[in-house]
């Protein structure tokens, strides 16, 4: 497959994934855990979870790889496309949606832990931003399997297909997008229940989480 002149960025769009929103997230938690910051605590429990369509979008985008692919396979990598975006909007959203949440990491005495947190909410908030404005084009990489086979979707299926490989090389292009999908479906049903019944009754309070 050729190489095209943004190749390189998607790349770096990956590395800085891996960075923003599992690294950095992992050590802060961890961090808040050990200091029994209850706020911030509550925050990354309610963030992992809407974080967790990250790794839902590597296993429907997997199967999308060029190939002799069934329907269902490229389907897969066709609603990848969508959850990816929906990802990069979800998550900066999660980090601010939460008066309470909002207010008593406000109110938390001045710390090093709280600095970090504060920041990296917002550098998350800037990536997936920007993240999001970049990948609409490649919405477009949704509409056929056709445009899925195209070089410039095929770009962003690279590294899905590399996760592939180094954690499950046995699997079919068929199991991991059953496992995406699968993985989808029960994230698609919690978020609905949360819109249609828990917002509605609790509104932006983080409470329950």
């Amino acid at each position: 497959m050729e190489d095209l002149w943004f190749q390189p960025f998607i790349w770096t769009d990956y590395r800085l994934a891996i960075l923003f929103t599992v690294i950095i997230p992992l050590i802060l938690s961890i961090w808040a855990l050990l200091k029994q910051v209850d706020a911030i605590g509550r925050l990354f429990i309610i963030y992992w979870r809407v974080a967790s369509l990250l790794l839902i979008t590597v296993y429907l985008l997997a199967p999308g790889w060029v190939g002799e692919n069934s329907p269902f396979e490229a389907f897969c990598g066709q609603v990848g496309f969508i959850a990816a975006l929906a990802a990069r909007i979800l998550i900066p959203i999660s980090l601010w949606f939460w008066v309470d949440l909002n207010d008593e990491i406000k109110d938390l005495p001045g710390s090093f832990l709280k600095l970090m947190v504060t920041s990296w909410r917002w550098a998350v908030t800037v990536y997936g931003s920007i993240g999001a404005m970049v990948h609409v084009p490649f919405l477009s990489c949704a509409i056929s399997p056709d445009s899925l086979e195209t070089p410039f979707c095929q770009a962003w299926i690279q590294a899905p297909v590399g996760y592939w490989s180094l954690i499950h090389g046995d699997a079919t292009a068929g199991f991991m997008g059953f496992i995406g999908l699968l993985g989808l479906s029960i994230y698609v049903l919690y978020f609905a229940y949360f819109l249609l019944i828990r917002l509605g009754k609790q509104g932006r309070s983080a409470l329950d989480h």
